[in-house]
């Protein structure tokens, strides 16, 4: 038992590591033949996992090996557009201004039922209502309603709107993320001298805490 309990952990890293080199996509983004790298590997990993008579680099170098035409493939179809339609495909569009593209929609056998389904997951419910409805290569739809079917925006109204970005995460579960406070140039001190202004005297009491651009801090505290 311990035998296959070391072996798991060896295999389980060594996925884990050839899953981080290739990248954070998630599997509903992956492209064909990174769908097939990733249900290979698993097999792979399976088979001296279960196996204790079967050499564990049976399963690592082919894993390895796996991993180093992935990032091929990757590099090759980046630098090269034909080669990524070849490997990826193209996209395909569905809907045309409002119009279904029928000799598209059976050359990829794609069914009208599911095409209304991904329409209403995306709150739109009439497909005369659509510009361009794209199926996109990993398998995703992406949905462009007609100008006149948009959401209103500022813009539309002339107004102008001041810079929002996004908060800078300081603190989580106690632990100070340093690495965030060096890239809006600030430091532990400062932090703990704003958190005693809330009668805070550590930062390990804290969940979590962000600071906004607008130089806003919001915090909160563990429940314990």
């Amino acid at each position: 038992m311990l035998l296959i309990l070391i072996r798991t952990l060896i295999l389980y890293l060594g996925v884990v590591i050839v899953m981080r080199v290739m990248g954070k996509q998630e599997i509903g983004q992956l492209q064909p033949y990174e769908l097939v790298i990733a249900l290979m590997i698993a097999d792979l990993a399976a088979i001296p996992m279960s196996n204790t008579g079967v050499p564990l680099a049976n399963g690592l170098v082919p894993i390895f090996g796996l991993l180093i035409a992935q990032v091929f493939i990757s590099y090759a179809a980046l630098k090269n557009i034909k080669f990524r339609t070849i490997v990826c495909g193209a996209p395909s569009i569905l809907v045309k201004n409002g119009q279904l593209v029928e000799s598209e929609l059976r050359r990829i056998r794609y069914n009208i039922h599911d095409l209304l389904e991904q329409l209403r997951v995306k709150n739109i419910a009439n497909i005369a209502d659509v510009e361009f409805a794209i199926l996109e290569t990993g398998g995703k739809l992406s949905v462009i309603p007609k100008s006149q079917k948009r959401p209103l925006i500022p813009e539309d109204l002339q107004i102008s709107t001041k810079y929002e970005g996004i908060p800078t995460t300081l603190i989580i579960d106690g632990q100070i993320m340093s690495n965030n406070l060096r890239m809006i140039k600030l430091d532990e001190n400062w932090l703990e001298r704003e958190l005693a202004k809330f009668g805070i005297d550590s930062h390990q009491k804290v969940l979590f805490a962000s600071l906004d651009t607008n130089g806003k801090l919001f915090w909160q505290l563990k429940s314990d």
